[in-house]
């Protein structure tokens, strides 16, 4: 490699090129100066001092002006030329101090860089300063935004890795049961009764279930829906939420109430999404409300929104599980079976839902067996008009 190429990849070169390319700038500029102004500034300043000179030295003012200045011309190039020399040196330590304090990084987010796309996600780079006291210079900036990158890319990684862990475990469940009860009709352990047929039955149907669900939350994550939006009445989506479930609720022994206030405003989205969003979470709440528990839909208009609240009486949710409910295939209780406790997909195609009509969603619990609350809001619609 010659010194051209090594100027051209090697950050520290430059640096170090770029403090010479100055100080040669100020020297030629200096130097260009003192031959430009100091012949007249000197012939001034003599003209002052020549009747003193001739009378101490006995010398005429011509040529004692002459030496004088030839004298006064090598010391200043004399100057100009031990400044210079200074000034080379004084750039080398500099590009050599900066180049440590600039270079240093960089190599170590290249090497970083490298190691994720390598698929090593876990590397971060140190930085000196404290970002909430906002005394980070650019370079500590960059880092801190690479930090923030890599570990976005930990997080989706991870996230990756447990969806596929989550789908498997999903799958394997029904798969083995539908394929223990195969083997046992082929092998006349079982005989081919309605209770058998059922079964096999009932865990297909979980399995398609499961198709459609991630067909949904993939087509409600990468923003594939295209929604209807009308002036919808909330009223009139808790009232066909109620029709849909109330068989259900007789069956399971649960009670269902409403409390919508009278004067609630109209509010603009997809009804059939909005109905899958109350949908979901009333369902979700009969599912974890044992029989004689109560739940209630509530609605109230709040500043520019209505809150939408679901209410129920049933097992209660930790602390700790608050901030992951909305998390893909995520349990509250992972005691629970699979087949009683659904895919853990609807909440994650709830929030997506909510968020995408310009809402919010989150769930509040006193704690486990004191129930829960699932609100999500909507915005008002600004323009009242007609349905």
């Amino acid at each position: 490699m010659n010194l051209l190429s090594a100027v051209r990849s090697h950050l520290g070169w430059k640096l170090f090129f770029s403090y010479l390319v100055v100080i040669l700038v100020g020297v030629i500029v200096l130097a260009s100066s003192v031959e430009l102004f100091i012949p007249s500034a000197f012939d001034r300043h003599m003209a002052s001092m020549g009747p003193m000179l001739e009378k101490m030295m006995g010398v005429s003012q011509g040529s004692s002006n002459t030496d004088l200045f030839a004298s006064f011309r090598a010391g200043v190039n004399e100057a100009l030329t031990l400044a210079a020399l200074a000034a080379f040196v004084v750039a080398v330590l500099v590009s050599v101090f900066v180049s440590r304090q600039v270079v240093a990084p960089v190599r170590e987010m290249m090497a970083a860089s490298q190691s994720i796309a390598e698929g090593h996600y876990s590397e971060r780079i140190r930085f000196p300063g404290n970002p909430s006291k906002g005394d980070l210079d650019e370079l500590a900036q960059l880092a801190l935004s690479f930090n923030q990158m890599a570990a976005r890319l930990e997080q989706t990684e991870t996230m990756r890795r447990q969806l596929i862990g989550d789908v498997t475990h999903e799958l394997r469940t029904p798969l083995t049961v539908i394929k223990g009860s195969m083997e046992g009709l082929i092998d006349g352990v079982l005989r081919a009764e309605d209770a058998t047929i059922q079964q096999i039955y009932r865990e297909a149907d979980r399995l398609q279930k499961l198709v459609d669900d991630l067909q949904e939350l993939s087509r409600v994550e990468a923003g594939a829906y295209e929604f209807i939006h009308h002036q919808l009445s909330v009223t009139e989506l808790v009232k066909a939420t109620v029709a849909r479930l109330d068989r259900q609720f007789e069956e399971k022994g649960v009670s269902l109430d409403t409390d919508i206030s009278t004067d609630l405003p109209l509010i603009s989205g997809d009804e059939n999404r909005l109905g899958q969003v109350l949908l979901n979470l009333v369902g979700n709440a009969l599912q974890y409300t044992p029989p004689g528990g109560r739940i209630q839909i509530g609605a109230r208009q709040q500043g520019s929104e209505v809150h939408v609240a679901v209410s129920d009486t049933g097992m209660g949710i930790s602390p700790e599980h608050l901030p992951h409910l909305f998390t893909r295939f995520y349990r509250a209780d992972r005691s629970r079976s699979r087949a009683g406790g659904g895919s853990g997909i609807g909440l994650t195609i709830a929030k997506h839902l909510v968020e995408a009509h310009g809402g919010r969603i989150w769930a509040e619990s006193p704690g486990e067996g004191k129930g829960s609350v699932f609100t999500f809001t909507l915005p008002v619609v600004k323009s009242q008009g007609l349905l």
